[in-house]
């Protein structure tokens, strides 16, 4: 297992597992997958397996949370992984003109990496942030209330 995470990894992980009773470890796997993707920068089956592993659980049972999730990448992404909310809210108030405006800017469709890597484009579902739709999500941070010269500001800063 430490060939695969770190030990401060593990470490953190087991901080989750802490959380809950011995009976339902299981309950950490997305604190885990979390724990994994930020030390990793994506989720390799590798490393899917390995969480699988620490927490008692069958590989599939991970996968399944995995695959579920938008916020897990079962793929190397760009450094900034843009993920746009084209649900609802954000459509009725213009994520569909924010995610054409990435795609020309960008010269990537959803699920691509721009080739110089910096940039990875995601449409994803609610990111619970209606009331400042349109919005999308880099890194941690939040965008809202999103125009095509916001999101060109915003990405003007990025490194």
């Amino acid at each position: 297992m430490s060939e695969i995470l770190s030990a401060e990894s593990l470490a953190r992980i087991d901080r989750e597992v802490a959380k809950y009773p011995p009976e339902r470890r299981q309950s950490a796997v997305m604190a885990a997958l979390r724990i994994a993707q930020e030390e990793k920068g994506w989720l390799s089956v590798e490393t899917l397996d390995a969480v699988a592993e620490l927490l008692d659980l069958r590989p599939i049972q991970v996968y399944e949370v995995a695959t579920f999730y938008s916020m897990y990448d079962l793929e190397p992404v760009g450094r900034h992984k843009i993920c746009v909310c084209t649900n609802v809210s954000c459509m009725l108030r213009g994520s569909e003109e924010i995610m054409r405006h990435l795609q020309a800017r960008l010269g990537i469709q959803p699920g691509e990496t721009t080739p110089d890597g910096r940039f990875t484009l995601k449409e994803v579902e609610c990111l619970a942030a209606c009331g400042g739709a349109p919005m999308m999500q880099i890194g941690k941070h939040y965008y809202e209330n999103l125009t095509p010269e916001r999101v060109d500001e915003i990405l003007e800063g990025l490194e």
